[in-house]
């Protein structure tokens, strides 16, 4: 049965804008990492029942953005208003790096799968990939575009896609930096972008009310999926890719069927837009964080 396991009212001071779900690979604990306008970082514990808060961050100016935690469970990485990109050990809470980013030139932010770099779009468009160990700028992506929104890695490596505020959509190929196919279903920002876990996939959410579904191999559109009534935030695959998750400005969390392309569950528990929703490492319980400062975790049948 699908259902609400968890409410944590009031986790942060304002609107919780992002927020990542890891387990660490050494201890097993399940960490969830959250990112709030109220300037901080909340590394929570997840024992099974409730949410135990492990460590509250600060260092950020303003508010943060995006928040990602790396394949190992052991670091996470945070970008704010501030323009600046900070990585923490979620063991200590001690921050371990603070990467200036230049003026409003980073905005969401994702970990390679091999948790050797830190990718990350900004408001000129171009993608600035990070060495987790130096803290230097590596490499840098040319899009030719606006101000990137959404960015992804694929699981094995190969591809960063980038969704950008005209709805334009690049796929790059990491090994070369050179952009490998343009798409362009979209005509409204691109929120959220996510790869399935045999890198074949890739998920496209937008404020066009739609998410797409391409073959990433040939760029193909596989198919279009309705039925949020507003802005799609953020959109992440299911470990064993049978399903996705969804959420919206329309206050609502949804639970896709990939091979049936049909929703089947909505969740309608938050009071306001649901910023992002996120897997579990198993699949078997979703998190969710909104506009409404709460915290929401769920039940899924594998």
């Amino acid at each position: 049965m699908y259902s609400i396991l968890f409410k944590q009212e009031g986790a942060h001071d304002d609107a919780i804008w992002s927020c990542a779900w890891q387990r660490n690979d050494k201890d097993g604990v399940d960490n969830i990492v959250t990112g709030s306008v109220d300037n901080t970082v909340k590394i929570w514990k997840w024992t099974g029942d409730e949410l135990e808060l492990r460590h509250a961050l600060d260092g950020h100016q303003l508010g943060v953005v995006s928040v990602d935690i790396d394949c190992f469970g052991k670091i996470a990485a945070s970008s704010s208003l501030d323009s600046c990109i900070r990585l923490w050990d979620i063991e200590s809470g001690q921050q371990l790096k603070s990467i200036d980013a230049g003026p409003v030139d980073s905005w969401s932010i994702t970990f390679s799968p091999d948790a050797r770099f830190l990718a990350t779009g900004s408001h000129t468009g171009k993608i600035n990939i990070y060495g987790v160990e130096s803290g230097n700028k590596e490499t840098e992506l040319a899009t030719r575009g606006k101000f990137t929104l959404s960015i992804a890695y694929s699981p094995d490596g190969k591809y960063i896609a980038s969704g950008a505020i005209d709805g334009i959509i690049n796929i790059f190929d990491v090994a070369t930096g050179k952009v490998i196919h343009t798409l362009e279903g979209h005509a409204m920002p691109i929120r959220s972008l996510a790869f399935s876990p045999d890198s074949q996939l890739l998920l496209t959410a937008s404020d066009d009310g739609h998410i797409k579904l391409y073959d990433v191999q040939h760029a193909h559109l596989v198919g279009t999926l309705a039925g949020h009534g507003s802005w799609v935030l953020s959109v992440s695959f299911s470990p064993d890719q049978a399903h996705f998750v969804s959420s919206s400005s329309d206050k609502t969390v949804k639970v896709w069927n990939i091979g049936k392309k049909q929703c089947v569950h909505t969740f309608s528990d938050h009071v306001d837009q649901v910023w992002a929703a996120r897997y579990n490492s198993d699949g078997s319980k979703l998190v969710s964080i909104a506009e409404d400062r709460a915290i929401h975790i769920y039940d899924c049948p594998l």
